[in-house]
């Protein structure tokens, strides 16, 4: 299955190009998106988008977790370490099991799907594809990497789920209030949303 994604020995140079984009920049929606929902919006959706912004966040922590311990237990080498197929991005000879961009774009995505709109989560596992065929394209994952990401954003995404009604609601306001001190400046101009 590798083989069959991974670029051959004389792939095209907008191939190159686009798979480099997605593997290295695509993965920006995640923190470009967190920010924004959280500074700005409609006033009466503000508040759901700030639930959103810290389910995901608790979901993403733990998604790191999970991966940073599989990598751990069943360390995996990249396919360009053991001299299959053709690297075409630079990257440390490191573990690739799961994907850590994947990890935190399936993550993303899955939280999207379950707690915002299914449309936007969609976007989102799109730009979770794009970033998954570009990583094993150019050679520094296999495609198992990504679906363990997949499953890890699963889990984590449950996981967020169950714990919400624990500690949610003093973990938002807690995050608001230091927010709104942080940032009384800002605030006070209209630049962002109280």
């Amino acid at each position: 299955m590798f083989l069959s994604i991974n670029a051959g020995a004389e792939p095209p140079g907008w191939l190159i190009g686009l798979a480099t984009f997605c593997a290295r920049y695509l993965i920006a929606v995640v923190p470009l998106l967190i920010i924004g929902l959280w500074l700005w919006g409609p006033r009466n959706q503000l508040t759901a988008q700030r639930v959103l912004v810290a389910k995901t966040g608790i979901a993403l922590l733990y998604a790191l977790s999970i991966a940073w311990c599989l990598a751990q237990l069943f360390p995996h080498s990249r396919p360009f370490a053991v001299g299959i197929g053709h690297q075409l991005l630079a990257h440390a000879p490191d573990g690739s099991y799961p994907s850590d961009h994947g990890t935190v774009i399936f993550t993303f995505a899955i939280a999207f799907i379950s707690w915002h709109r299914v449309g936007s989560g969609m976007v989102l596992m799109l730009a979770g594809v794009l970033i998954a065929w570009s990583r094993v394209y150019l050679g520094i994952h296999w495609p198992l990497d990504m679906l363990g990401a997949v499953l890890v954003g699963m889990l984590s995404c449950l996981f967020a789920q169950i714990v919400w009604p624990f500690f949610g609601s003093r973990l938002l306001q807690f995050l608001s209030s230091l927010y709104r001190t942080l940032f009384a400046f800002p605030i006070s101009k209209g630049w962002v949303r109280g």
